[in-house]
């Protein structure tokens, strides 16, 4: 089975400001960017693995974590890992940057 994937521009690096979730939709897909404060960026589906759900765009970014202010979980913004004592996990997108460009794969 071929899975290759398709990069969609997402906007500028400078669009994205540090530690602040920004919602974005791809091909239909709610996907909850993050810049860390050393200027990594993550994709997340925008879906909190909570059993109650949610939007995780609201987070507290620390670090390359992801704080859920709703449910006090922490989550790992490069493996989408919830954290011990919870689990779970989020769905994480590729990302790459090209000459200020942010690119997610799909």
């Amino acid at each position: 089975m071929n899975m290759t994937q398709t990069f969609y521009q997402a906007g500028t690096l400078d669009e994205f400001l540090s530690r602040i979730g920004r919602v974005i939709i791809l091909e239909g897909q709610e996907i909850a960017v993050f810049r860390t404060s050393d200027d990594h960026v993550f994709a997340l589906e925008n879906r909190n693995p909570h059993p109650k759900g949610g939007p995780i765009a609201e987070g507290i970014v620390s670090g390359h974590i992801l704080y859920d202010p709703l449910y006090d979980w922490q989550i790992d913004l490069s493996t989408g890992m919830v954290q011990a004592p919870d689990e779970g996990q989020v769905r994480t997108f590729p990302v790459k940057v090209e000459q200020g460009m942010v690119w997610i794969g799909l």
